[in-house]
């Protein structure tokens, strides 16, 4: 097995942990080190989770907590006793809509970038983890160090802190070390880069277009510094570099677009050699097209971790692909030594978060209770979201709306768009409007509208980043209901305000609105934000982190 210095960065171990480590993995099965590779989906309900967890033994879940907290407390405390080494429990704790069931609200990273204020997202990050560990989570898969660059990604867009460099550094350094000082271990992804493709890994792989030269100046440079700053994990991502294998291999042919996940290239080569990382390099979720493009399942699954990965996210048949492993060190494809050393990074990050202690006391509801109900947290969230609401333009000095003038409101609403809800979800911003005595009319397809009765015309729209959305864009025929509706525009006739509760590139769709405004977010606190930024309550304080006009002079005006 090639040599691991735990005692480095980023695991630090002392003596008596590294000993737990050598001892932990002497002791395993074949069968269960195997199983120490994978990291499952949790959805079910404790009970019939547990029984899956009894039954594989994985090293960890990612958990998609009910809203019962009590029954997700003790499902964690089960958890660590029904395997050989106590769980790994991980979340993408990307805050919004992406915050926990029973947590703080706080801002997504794009908000946070309009913000630019490093002590506000080491606060936010430090109310994420504080709350995480609390309900037993113990491994983020963030901070994104992906760059916007393409706008027209709908993976990339809410999730980023924005596309200037320096920005995302500083913001996502803050946020690995908030994480970590709370016994949180942080994942930079994705590995080796996103954003400059506007297409979504989860349907197919993707690809860093970027010389080697530049990808030193932009990702290179994130992910040393990342590495520098002792970032526990990084995730190995469906994103190809051809560049970085054609200055390596110049007739590599397909092979130049092999994803990372797959690549000992970038992996070992770039990632270990070059950049130095000796902390744990997981997956990116295997059941994404990205991934699955590349092969049978029989294949690259084994090929992920004999590529450098040393844990394997998710599986539509964790017992399949166990067998695929077995299979292929038994046909030699991958070695004993390699396996031996994933699972010694596993157990290392296991034990960098403290969990190979015997004396660790077992999770309290009340406890996390009194974690997740703290006042302060609240106020400090609510802080930040006053801060973000972005006025990108208003040119037609519209700005600050008044029950005087704008009194009969007519919105037009996607509602809140999410990847796993079914239907949109409505939004609370029209019943604000109402309790401050504007009259409100929400369209519908079957309205006939005479712009005569409306003092103001109200666009909200709402899609965060979505899963399997190819593109986010503004679909005027779906926002009104038919193709004529579509063609309608009302900004000459009455005032148009278009309010952003997400995706931040609307312009390019709607370049003649005159007064736009980018909140990155559509949870509650941000709504009741931008209500008071557009009543003059409060000012408008957030720096866009992205170009809002896609490039075109035209939006500006």
């Amino acid at each position: 097995m090639a040599a691991i210095d735990l005692s480095a960065a980023p695991f630090h171990l002392e003596d008596g942990a590294q000993a737990w480590v050598q001892e932990t993995l002497t002791s395993l099965s074949p069968r269960d080190k195997l199983a120490q590779l994978f990291i499952l989906l949790s959805r079910d309900a404790p009970e019939a989770a547990l029984d899956s967890l009894r039954a594989f033994k994985p090293a960890g879940i990612t958990r998609i907590y009910s809203s019962n907290l009590s029954a997700e407390i003790g499902l964690i405390n089960d958890a660590n006793s029904v395997g050989p080494v106590p769980m790994l429990v991980s979340a993408d704790l990307e805050g919004s809509r992406m915050s926990l069931p029973f947590g703080t609200e706080v801002p997504n990273p794009l908000a946070l970038a309009a913000i630019d204020d490093v002590e506000t997202t080491s606060a936010i990050a430090t109310i994420m983890a504080e709350e995480a560990h609390a309900v037993g989570l113990n491994w983020s898969f963030t901070p994104l160090l992906d760059i916007n660059a393409a706008w027209r990604s709908a993976i990339v867009s809410t999730r980023s802190f924005g596309s200037d460099v320096d920005l995302i550094e500083r913001h996502a350094l803050a946020e690995i070390s908030a994480f970590q000082a709370s016994g949180v271990a942080a994942t930079v992804k994705h590995w080796p880069g996103e954003g400059f493709d506007d297409r979504d890994q989860h349907l197919v792989t993707t690809v860093n277009p970027l010389s080697v030269e530049e990808w030193e100046d932009k990702f290179g440079r994130l992910y040393r510094a990342a590495i520098d700053a002792g970032v526990m994990s990084v995730m190995s991502a469906h994103i190809a570099f051809p560049a970085y294998v054609l200055a390596n291999d110049p007739d590599a042919g397909a092979e130049a677009y092999r994803p990372a996940v797959l690549s000992s290239l970038l992996n070992q080569h770039l990632l270990r050699e070059k950049l130095g990382f000796n902390g744990l390099i997981v997956t990116d979720a295997t059941p994404m097209a990205g991934f699955g493009d590349w092969g049978p399942r029989s294949e690259i699954i084994p090929q992920s971790i004999i590529a450098g990965c040393d844990l394997i996210l998710f599986s539509d048949d964790p017992t399949a692909d166990l067998m695929h492993l077995v299979a292929a060190v038994a046909d030699g494809r991958l070695s004993q030594e390699r396996v031996d050393e994933a699972v010694t990074r596993v157990l290392a990050l296991k034990a960098a978060l403290g969990l190979h202690k015997t004396d660790r006391e077992p999770l309290e509801p009340i406890s996390a209770q009194l974690t997740l109900a703290r006042l302060s947290s609240k106020e400090v969230a609510k802080a930040a979201h006053d801060k973000v609401p972005t006025l990108v333009k208003d040119t037609a000095n519209l700005l600050p709306l008044t029950v005087e003038k704008h009194k009969r409101v007519l919105i037009f609403s996607t509602g809140a768009v999410q990847p796993f809800a079914p239907v949109p979800l409505p939004l609370s911003l029209p019943d604000l409007l109402r309790e401050q005595g504007f009259e409100i009319t929400e369209y519908t397809p079957d309205m006939q509208v005479n712009i005569k009765d409306f003092d103001l015309v109200l666009y909200l729209l709402a899609e965060e980043t979505l899963l399997t959305r190819q593109r986010i864009f503004l679909n005027w025929r779906e926002l009104t209901g038919n193709v004529f509706g579509a063609m309608k525009r009302y900004w000459h006739d009455v005032p148009v305000l278009m309010v952003s509760l997400g995706y931040p590139f609307y312009l390019h769709d709607a370049p003649r609105v005159k007064t736009y405004v980018n909140a990155y977010a559509s949870n509650e606190d941000m709504q009741q934000a931008v209500l008071d930024c557009l009543l003059g309550k409060k000012p408008f304080l957030g720096k866009s982190p992205v170009d809002p006009f896609c490039g075109s002079d035209q939006a500006k005006y």
